[in-house]
């Protein structure tokens, strides 16, 4: 995917997104099944996630955790295809950055799971004949509109009960008849409603165009790597590499909110998942008798020019507290944008920083993310 196309700018691609719709082509992305009796024990081993808990088509955002320290391997977006209790078929989605460590991480810990007396485990590429299937995401306000109007009409889908983490089995109507079946996650990385669609590799190209064609060019765009990382930080969504290391765990990145209710303890077997030992007691802040944490993931507003991955934080001594990880004008905003982890007790909305950017300290306050307001689709108006 390049970084933006000639039909439009990185700006106005990304004001495209937020207003009609984008197809990214996110193929770069490593697709896995995981399958076998072990199969939901195994992911509620590795990630902090309630997997029990999900349905058929059901979702979201988690962690690959390390152990020990609980540092994160990768975040990745988890779903059951197929079968309820411990036998079952999830779909996970990893980053392409991170192929081979998070291959060799599952294997290694598929290993560990069964000489611990754990039920089998397959992981697998999803692919065919060698070929990894395509990921196309279709993201912005008439996506919903869009793919309804592409479905094949053997395909009987309501798209307004159709709600955000949820995936389905759909097909579309190609110049050649219906396609193959497609995995559909409502959902994205954009910050607007949309949808991840799976595609066999014989025929992602195909899809893609069958897209493009029916929706007409005045409300569906290509839209590159310079557009999705922008709406992806105003989103308040994390970059691995950048936002999420080995070095970090959830709680220090602000993502407390993936682990549940069930799976905060140490006791019995419900906070069994790597790097608990870590993870549970930071979760408890240190003035409430809890190992609490040394640093925060923060958004931050900054006045002057943009600040960039790497820039210092400061606090108003001048004493140094952060780093930036991801930072840039905010499009929709019309604002700096930043991502920092800062020393925690300097984390709460509003409070007052500075960063150096080309050796001048700038302003930055703290704020709440997102710093766009996400639109997923939870029900409520007609989608689209």
């Amino acid at each position: 995917m390049p970084l933006s196309y000639p039909s439009l700018s990185h700006p106005a691609s990304h004001a495209w997104t937020r207003t009609k719709a984008s197809l990214f082509d996110v193929g770069h992305m490593v697709q896995y099944h995981i399958s076998g009796p072990g199969a939901e024990g195994f992911l509620e081993r590795i990630t902090p996630m309630g997997v029990r808990e999900l349905g058929t088509g059901e979702g979201g955002l988690s962690v690959l955790l390390r152990a020990g320290g609980g540092g994160v391997v990768d975040d990745c977006l988890v779903t059951r295809l197929e079968g309820e209790g411990e036998e079952g078929l999830f779909y996970l989605v990893a980053n392409a950055g991170c192929r081979e460590k998070d291959y060799k991480f599952l294997c290694e810990e598929v290993e560990k799971w069964v000489g611990s007396g754990g039920a089998e485990v397959r992981v697998r590429h999803l692919q065919d004949r060698g070929k990894a299937y395509g990921l196309l995401a279709l993201q912005g306000p008439l996506a919903g509109e869009i793919l309804g109007e592409a479905l094949a009409r053997e395909c009987r889908v309501d798209l307004k009960t159709w709600y955000f983490g949820r995936a389905k089995h759909i097909t579309l109507k190609l110049a050649t008849g219906e396609s193959l079946p497609i995995v559909a996650s409502r959902g994205g990385y954009t910050g607007e409603d949309g949808f991840e669609l799976s595609v066999h590799p014989s025929q992602t190209l195909a899809v893609a165009e069958a897209l493009l064609e029916s929706a007409g060019k005045e409300r569906l765009q290509l839209a590159g790597l310079g557009a999705r990382d922008s709406l992806r930080l105003e989103a308040g969504m994390c970059l691995y590499g950048h936002d999420l290391d080995e070095d970090t765990t959830p709680v220090e990145a602000s993502l407390s909110w993936i682990i549940p209710k069930r799976r905060r303890t140490l006791q019995g077997s419900e906070g069994r998942f790597n790097g608990a030992e870590t993870i549970i007691p930071q979760l408890t802040p240190k003035s409430k008798g809890g190992a609490g944490v040394s640093k925060r993931r923060v958004g931050l507003v900054v006045e002057g020019a943009p600040a960039r991955e790497g820039a210092e934080v400061v606090d108003e001594a001048g004493g140094a507290v952060g780093k930036v990880t991801s930072g840039c004008p905010s499009p929709t905003l019309g604002k700096n944008i930043a991502m920092a982890y800062v020393k925690d007790g300097l984390h709460k909305i509003g409070t007052s920083l500075q960063v150096v950017v080309r050796g001048k300290k700038r302003r930055a306050v703290v704020t709440k993310m997102p710093f766009v307001p996400s639109r997923y689709w939870k029900g409520g108006a007609t989608p689209g």
